[in-house]
């Protein structure tokens, strides 16, 4: 079983900050991506941020230069460095960990049950 959970959402003023973590645990042998996806009401889920195990990363165009996302492998964990925030940044963001678990199956994905961020004066 693999467990993810995510911190550190809130409420922000336009132009400020906010810094989310994610810890994935329990029977894992290794994990490939690691991202953060967010999903507006009315609206698809969507890729927000992605880093490989070897640190390669990927933005959504929306956030590049905004955004930084960081990882520590030794503790299964991800972060996503939020600044000058907007209030089209409002979401639920969710955290995905693709892991290859100790009981064997294949690399398969995990979702956090999500963090509420809300930009808003």
């Amino acid at each position: 079983q693999v467990h993810v959970v995510e911190s550190g959402g809130g409420l922000v003023q336009p132009g400020g900050s906010l810094r989310l973590s994610c810890a994935a645990s329990g029977s894992i042998f290794s994990i490939n991506t690691m991202g953060w996806h967010r999903q507006a009401p009315g609206k698809e889920r969507e890729l927000v941020a992605v880093i490989t195990r070897g640190g390669a990363t990927n933005y959504a165009d929306s956030v590049k230069g905004r955004f930084t996302i960081s990882r520590d492998n030794a503790k299964n964990t991800v972060t996503l460095q939020m600044n000058s925030l907007k209030p089209e940044d409002t979401a639920v963001y969710y955290c995905n960990a693709n892991v290859w678990a100790s009981g064997g199956g294949g690399l398969q994905p995990y979702w956090g049950q999500g963090t509420q961020v809300t930009v808003s004066s």
